[in-house]
């Protein structure tokens, strides 16, 4: 997974001879069996140089009896937004795999059924998921309104909930803001400068209503926020528990949180991160 050509990726990758046109090909094993269907390669000069990709055969054949059946694919939705455990966050779920929940749409099937910015899922059905792509391809492969059993990992322990999965509805988009100097700044996070989303800045920077928090106008090239991921534009929507709606929380979270390690659930330009600062 992570090559980018789709939103649920499971190739096989494959040494074999792929070049441009082969795309819908077969690759098979020895004996002559199926068990893709080639899709992409990876190469500087655009012919064959070892790196090919295949959907694998199960995955095919979900989808070819779809689209015979119905003339479209349809896919369970969660209404998650997921992230892998990243080295910061390894110590906050003591080394376990699974995908970290970093949002959640508004009435989707995961809020209503409990779960919470940064639960751990680490099982669906009983099945170990190890990364956030494993997630999305897991949901992905199962049907609208079918019932589901989430195991997830919360303050160090692990709950289970069951919950029924919504249709996927592909309506995905991205915000940008854009920082403006106002005479209210504060800065509170080494290197950082925010300010409040004023309803100006919020129309004129298309920021959706149900996004809030404080707006990132600057960020120090020489500080340790810009390495840990902070850019100008962001918005910090929540600290730890604590959710950011103006400068009031924001600098109460920090001192709520003062001289501890702190996740801190952040909007950009390029989706939605948690940065960890310690």
């Amino acid at each position: 997974n992570g090559i980018g050509i789709n939103d649920y990726e499971n190739f096989i990758q494959t040494d074999a001879s792929i070049n441009p046109g082969n795309s819908g090909g077969a690759l098979v094993d020895s004996r002559g069996a199926l068990i893709g269907i080639n899709t992409a390669i990876i190469s500087r000069s655009g012919g064959n140089q070892g790196i090919g990709f295949a959907i694998p055969s199960d995955m095919v054949k979900k989808i070819a009896k779809q689209l015979i059946e119905s003339g479209s694919i349809r896919r369970g939705y969660l209404g998650v937004g997921i992230q892998d455990v990243s080295s910061d966050l390894r110590d906050t779920y003591g080394d376990k795999e699974g995908a970290v929940v970093i949002s959640l749409e508004n009435d989707s099937p995961a809020k209503k059924a409990g779960l919470m910015v940064w639960d751990l899922i680490t099982k669906i059905n009983g099945k170990p998921i190890k990364n956030s792509a494993e997630l999305r391809n897991t949901i992905g492969s199962l049907a609208p309104n079918e019932k589901v059993t989430i195991t997830f990992v919360r303050d160090k322990k692990e709950q289970t909930i069951t919950l029924t999965l919504a249709e996927h509805k592909d309506t995905r988009g991205k915000i940008n803001p854009k920082g403006e100097k106002q005479s209210d700044l504060k800065t509170q996070i080494q290197g950082v400068t925010v300010q409040e989303i004023t309803p100006q800045i919020r129309q004129r920077s298309r920021i959706p209503q149900d996004i809030n928090g404080v707006l990132v106008t600057f960020v120090s090239e020489e500080s340790k926020a810009y390495e840990a991921g902070f850019r100008d534009g962001d918005i910090i929507a929540q600290i730890e528990n604590v959710a950011i709606k103006d400068l009031k929380s924001y600098n109460q979270a920090l001192a709520k949180f003062k001289g501890k390690p702190k996740r801190i659930l952040v909007y950009s330009s390029n989706g939605v991160k948690t940065i960890v600062i310690k």
